[in-house]
């Protein structure tokens, strides 16, 4: 029976390696005691150098190996090392690794002293001036270092299951690939779903994979003698009526078990795999989910975090996944540009996101050695994740590089060769490049504000009877912080409302991937100066910023009501207010300004007609409040449509249509610009006067759904939002996800409070990060990690200033 023990405790750690290290009468213990998953370099928020992390470092651990082990198969793996490894047992070399992205499993039996103490020494290799993907040139991302995903053992009997890829369509129909080691020879192999059989046979050696899976039984048992060492490979099929069907908006999963036992009914190994039916196939004129038509709607993440990089645990990395998913909505994830960890994929199988997972690499290709090392990374991305059933399409392409077709034959070969199942794309940056995948994936990049939000498809790509993708857009083309002035923060909401627009609109492309969730540390030739791309629509703590609105109010689930505004005319090029949406998801918005109902707001804005839920855009500041001036209709509709116009570009930005209504009024109406004047200052203008406060309702099924005011802030608080209190230790240390607003009295976010906050934790867990951080656009965030030790933790957030502080209490569980 396979047993999986996790490593993730007990690890030693040397930030610099020396020969010798790996012999067993190395002092280890003299090192810095660490868990798993681990960073070889904590780095600062911004501003540090990207060499703080690539250097060659070495982990130590001891491990119990009981004598029972003796006849048992005993397989080491590290689910990820950035970026390359040589592991040692006892001083022997075990086996080498060279992707920081992919897993490394090692059957280390014959290196093992059984009833004893072992030792795993392993040296890592964190520079980046090596001859593996994604090396080689520039890269625009931090590519960090160390044992940073999980290590485990896992215990089999010699007769076990090696490998099994199960896949499940729209029609009940399951394809099984198995693979058992020779010595299951003999071992009947049951197939079961839920309780139910599917399958029985007895396993022989000689079996062949493909067609003739199922080949005569009597070649099979004549080649015996010569393939007694080959593994066992078995291509079934299998069927089962009416199956629940997975989808983002219903992700039903299933469990396949394999069981092989002896003719006596004793087992010897059972291996569970789950998955889920759907039928995913991307057409000349679109993407089809289970038959059905289906628009991708997703964005780019990057795995990393702030100051640890890639090493966390599992719960930050289904924290990620519940955000985009529930959060911001979404249907899809692109992991660019690397394969990411399985809590993060196994989060997107359970919680329903599609997936587009592609190999390690940035724009550049290198020679023969560094092309056989991509391809291998694609042999390993497509078995070590083609069970995730979230996954739709394989990226073979290394991103944004140019054509290579000898190259990219072999790595498409490779991915349809293990799952012929899936279909395969990569992702370019030129238009009519060679296409060898079954999907043209494009950045397309071409909206800049006043033009098209996405080009079409037959202007990129020649291939029009193939499926084509957006893999990116926005990101460069307009990067903008938390804390930019009002107006860009919209442009850029605004510029992803085009681009979602276009894409909708453009029947034949499948979907789209913005760029991207969240803003990431990147090298120096890249970013802002600050070590910071930020071109998410989250800052790195996944605090939204306000273009997160556009994607949050096209979903139902969670009430959304935003503005564009804070309503603070000093915030405008000559105080005017320009353009203000609202973002929400309900069925109308009904807008207050002082109490004083103005209009009520659908979703009938033209601008937008091929969204869910689109901004809407306000246009009356006033609504019925000239009555009061007994007008006649024709002057009163005139005069708001003035007032309206002046409140939003300025007196001297009239249109036309403005100035002869002006001019109107004055000849017929006899009104003067002071008339003007005091009716600006009465019912738009606040200069001087009393405070101007402005609600609105969000109306869902006729009912009030969410609520929010905007006024002049007088009063500061902290807002401190936790992912989880509860911290469970299960197979490493836990730690909760912490986003840090400062608020005003009605919960607004104050867009410009960016002075420090001081933070302490008390009890069993500890800060990831600085004890003082500075708020930007008053957002921050930072981590709580714990210890090893069960109880209670406190962690208090407190202004700099001392005026606000907030306390959040957690709870840390240990497994039994």
């Amino acid at each position: 029976m396979e047993q999986r023990i996790y490593l993730n405790n007990g690890w030693y750690f040397s930030d610099a390696y020396h020969a010798g290290m790996e012999k067993t009468d190395y002092r280890y213990e003299e090192e810095t005691p660490v868990r798993i998953p681990h960073t070889v370099a904590v780095t600062p928020l911004h501003y540090f150098d990207e060499h703080e992390y690539q250097k060659i470092s070495a982990y130590f651990k001891t491990f119990n190996v009981p004598a029972a082990w003796m006849d048992k198969d005993v397989y080491l793996t590290f689910d990820g090392v950035a970026h390359s490894c040589v592991v040692y047992i006892n001083g022997k070399v075990a086996g080498e690794h060279f992707c920081g992205y992919t897993a490394l499993t090692l059957n280390i039996k014959d290196l093992l002293d059984y009833g004893h103490e072992n030792l795993i020494m392993v040296r890592v290799n964190s520079r980046e001036d090596q001859n593996i993907p994604p090396f080689g040139f520039v890269i625009d991302y931090m590519t960090y270092g160390g044992i940073y995903r999980d290590v485990y053992l896992e215990v089999k009997d010699p007769a076990h299951v090696e490998d099994a890829y199960v896949s499940g369509d729209m029609d009940g129909r399951i394809r099984l690939d198995f693979t058992a080691t020779a010595a299951a020879a003999g071992k009947k192999l049951t197939v079961s779903v839920g309780g139910v059989t599917l399958g029985e046979e007895i396993l022989q050696t000689g079996n062949k994979s493909g067609e003739d899976a199922a080949g005569d039984q009597a070649d099979n048992a004549k080649n015996q003698a010569d393939t007694a060492k080959e593994p066992i490979h078995l291509l079934r099929e299998y069927a089962i009526s009416s199956p629940l069907l997975w989808s983002p908006e219903v992700p039903n999963l299933y469990t396949i078990k394999m069981t092989l036992e002896d003719e006596f009914g004793v087992v010897s190994d059972e291996k569970e795999v789950r998955f889920g039916f759907r039928t995913a196939v991307f057409k000349e004129d679109g993407f089809y989910l289970n038959g059905e038509k289906y628009k991708i709607r997703g964005l780019n993440r990057h795995q990393s975090y702030p100051y640890v990089g890639y090493a966390m645990p599992k719960n930050p990395q289904r924290n990620d996944v519940y955000l985009l998913k529930k959060e911001l909505g979404l249907n899809a994830v692109r992991t660019s540009h690397y394969p990411q960890s399985h809590h993060f994929l196994e989060a997107c199988d359970e919680m329903g996101l599609l997936v587009f997972t592609e190999i390690p690499g940035w724009q550049h290709i290198g020679d023969e050695t560094w092309k056989l090392k991509a391809i291998k990374n694609t042999e390993d991305m497509v078995l070590q994740y083609r069970n995730h059933p979230s996954i739709i399409l394989w990226g073979v392409r290394i991103n944004e590089s140019v054509d290579d077709d000898d190259f990219y034959k072999r790595t498409n070969e490779a991915a349809h060769r293990l799952d012929p199942v899936r279909q395969t794309g990569g992702v370019r940056c030129y238009k009519k490049m060679s296409l060898l995948e079954d999907v043209y994936t494009y950045n397309d990049f071409v909206h800049s504000g006043d033009n098209q939000g996405c080009d079409t498809k037959k202007s990129v790509t020649s291939d029009t009877n193939k499926g084509y993708l957006i893999s990116e857009y926005m990101g460069h083309m307009f990067p903008t912080k938390a804390f930019d002035w009002e107006e860009k923060r919209l442009e850029d909401a605004i510029r992803h409302a085009r681009v979602l627009n276009d894409v909708a609109k453009n029947d034949d492309i499948a979907g789209s991937f913005g760029w991207c969730m969240f803003d990431y540390n990147t090298h120096k030739d890249f970013g802002s100066g600050d070590r910071i791309c930020y071109h998410g629509v989250m800052d790195m703590f996944r605090n939204p910023k306000m273009a997160a609105y556009v994607y949050a109010e096209m979903q139902d689930a969670v009430p959304v009501l935003a503005l564009s505004s804070t309503m603070d005319i000093g915030e405008h090029h000559g105080c005017n207010r320009n353009e203000t949406y609202i973002f929400t998801n309900a069925d109308s918005v009904k807008m207050y300004k002082n109490d004083n109902f103005i209009k009520e707001y659908v979703h009938d804005n033209k601008q937008f007609s091929h969204l869910k839920n689109p901004p809407i855009k306000i246009d009356d500041y006033i609504g019925d409040a000239l009555k009061a001036e007994k007008m006649t209709p024709a002057q009163e509709r005139d005069v708001k449509i003035i007032l309206n116009e002046v409140a939003k570009f300025g007196l001297y930005q009239m249109t036309t249509g403005s100035k002869l209504k002006a001019a109107k009024l004055m000849t017929f109406h006899h009104m003067s610009m002071t008339d003007a004047v005091e009716l600006y200052n009465k019912y738009i203008g606040d200069w001087g006067g009393a405070s101007v406060s402005y609600r609105f309702e969000a109306i869902k099924d006729g009912k009030v759904v969410k609520t929010l005011r905007i006024a002049p802030m007088t009063q500061m608080h902290l807002e401190v939002e936790c992912d989880r209190v509860v911290l469970k230790e299960i197979e490493s240390y836990d730690v909760a996800c912490v986003r840090i607003r400062a608020l005003d009295e009605n919960g607004n976010t104050l867009c410009y409070y960016n002075d420090p906050v001081m933070l302490s934790v008390e009890g069993n867990a500890e800060l990831i990060g600085p004890s003082v951080i500075g708020l930007s656009g008053g957002r921050g965030g930072t981590y709580i990690k714990s210890v090893g030790k069960a109880g209670n933790a406190k962690l208090t957030v407190s202004d700099v200033n001392g005026r606000a502080t907030a306390d959040v209490e957690f709870k840390i569980q240990l497994e039994p």
